[in-house]
């Protein structure tokens, strides 16, 4: 093994009540596809930073080619030749292609913007991710706009390219084709650090894989010879359970019924809804796949209430609650799991404490306009002992906390409030395999004690391992929902792409709904 394009060595990043990297080592081969996996909280996201040089280690060293570096932020970690796609990407909708990618470019590469232009077309139809440097970001799909963040790191010559969870928003169709890139880059030398939950692509696609553990190194393999289970055992220990266990339903009366729901969005980079029907039983699990911007959150706010719509087009256990506010739907039964953790699902300054409160203030806590505390407290403690959700103390801010422990305490917070209808938002994504198994757990649990959950998800896995019957949105408008049984992945695949006739469907719903 020749010499390593990056090696760390004994990293040390401490924070308040934690050690986020605790001596971790390791090194980056040139061409190699190196996984770095852990559970949500193992400090991946830390290490990641310290590497593109968001952050500055507080013990520990960096080498570059063989040369110690010392990175004085993500500028100077980019003329290297470091190149990072984060999982959230950072892009301006109302810019075009070219004008997001000149803005990570020097000024004199920037300033011709027909030479630039002429790049993009060159790299992106090279590496096989056909770009429109014209097109505005705001028109393209989200896989589209990963190829941009991708395009945007090859154009500065990167010769070591971080991809976080890169998968968690692809179809499987967009999944192969950054796959057959990224072993294009490889063959040309350039290295990859690929961060994921997803084991299988892992096995696929990486030739070497790290595994962090409470902010160490925990081991190392092949990932090709040995099996998911194996690495996710390295990953959460023997002690997890690893596969959720579903068993099939036996739904009851309708709970929810949706009536032609149309809703003209007045965000210009919003989707419409077009007579959106379907109905939903108590004691099952519905879901809705879709190629994310679809009309997934338009959905989701239509029936939180944060939406009001037009009457008789939303009913709730016999009532017409479509001009109801959220307030009167949680007291109703309805609860609400939204995408965006911080910011929709918990306030990101407040601790979990006053996040408990937020939700749940009508179940017995405050009286009279009086908050009583020691209930709202032991709450939020239940929720942290019975959800395993990992924080200094249920006064830590929800900004503190990793993801997916942040998700399993939104989970936890409406779970527990006994909801009669759950609305779940990609409800796993981003976070581990043992995280992933409590929610799945919980949402499970929901629908044994007769509730009904809606779950909106991309991964195809988890709506097929969970859900009763499942249908798609595309461009606003909702395929058949079908027994899961009944439905293969490649037909699902066409609803997601919009291929699907579903007036007799809808017909079928609402009398089946009303009887």
């Amino acid at each position: 093994m020749g010499q390593a394009r990056l090696t760390l060595e004994g990293i040390v990043k401490q924070y308040p009540g934690c050690r986020a990297n605790d001596q971790v080592s390791l090194s980056v081969q040139p061409g190699e596809i190196h996984a770095l996996l852990g559970e949500n909280g193992a400090g991946k996201s830390t290490l990641m930073k310290i590497i593109y040089g968001v952050i500055q280690p507080d013990a520990g060293s960096l080498q570059w080619n063989g040369q110690p570096i010392a990175l004085q932020g993500p500028a100077h970690a980019r003329q290297l030749g470091i190149g990072m796609v984060f999982q959230h990407f950072s892009l301006f909708e109302t810019l075009t292609v070219a004008e997001n990618i000149a803005l990570s470019l020097p000024a004199a590469q920037a300033r011709n913007s027909r030479e630039l232009e002429a790049r993009i077309r060159d790299v992106s139809d090279r590496y096989g991710m056909a770009l429109d440097p014209r097109r505005h970001v705001c028109n393209l799909s989200i896989g589209e706009r990963q190829r941009v963040e991708i395009v945007r790191c090859l154009i500065q010559e990167s010769a070591l390219l971080i991809l976080d969870e890169p998968t968690s928003v692809l179809t499987p169709q967009e999944v192969s084709t950054l796959f057959q890139t990224l072993r294009q880059l490889s063959a040309e030398g350039c290295s990859i650090l690929f961060i994921s939950h997803k084991l299988q692509e892992v096995r696929e696609l990486c030739h070497r894989a790290t595994v962090l553990r409470q902010g160490r190194i925990t081991g190392d393999c092949n990932p090709a010879e040995v099996t998911v289970a194996d690495i996710a055992r390295m990953m959460v220990g023997s002690e997890t359970p690893l596969v959720t266990r579903s068993e099939s339903a036996q739904p009851g009366r309708a709970v929810l019924t949706l009536k032609k729901l149309s809703i003209a969005t007045a965000d210009p980079f919003g989707t419409s809804l077009e007579e959106v029907s379907m109905t939903l039983r108590a004691g099952e699990i519905v879901g809705i796949a879709g190629v994310a911007g679809n009309g997934q959150d338009e959905l989701l706010r239509a029936l939180s209430g944060e939406t009001r719509i037009k009457a008789g087009s939303l009913w709730f256990d016999g009532q017409d609650i479509g001009r109801r506010g959220p307030a009167w739907r949680r007291r109703l039964g309805i609860a609400v799991v939204p995408e965006e953790r911080l910011g929709r699902g918990a306030v990101p300054g407040m601790s979990l404490v006053a996040n408990t409160l937020l939700t749940a203030y009508w179940q017995g806590l405050v009286k009279r306009g009086w908050i009583g505390m020691r209930r709202v407290r032991d709450l939020a403690a239940r929720i942290r002992k019975d959800f395993d959700v990992r924080s200094a103390s249920i006064d830590s801010t929800a900004a503190s906390l990793s993801g997916g422990n942040l998700q399993k305490f939104i989970i936890g917070r409406e779970a527990l409030q006994q909801p009669r209808l759950l609305v779940a938002s990609h409800p796993t994504w981003g976070v581990d395999v043992g995280s992933a198994v409590a929610i799945h757990q919980a949402l499970l649990k929901l629908r044994e004690q007769g509730a009904a959950v809606l779950l909106i998800s991309e991964d195809l896995d988890e709506l097929f391992q969970l859900c009763d019957r499942i249908g798609a949105l595309c461009a606003g408008r909702l395929s058949p929902i079908v027994p899961t049984g009944e439905l293969g992945i490649e037909q699902l695949g066409q609803w997601m792409a919009g291929e699907f006739s579903n007036h007799h469907q809808y017909a079928n719903e609402v009398t089946h709904a009303v009887a």
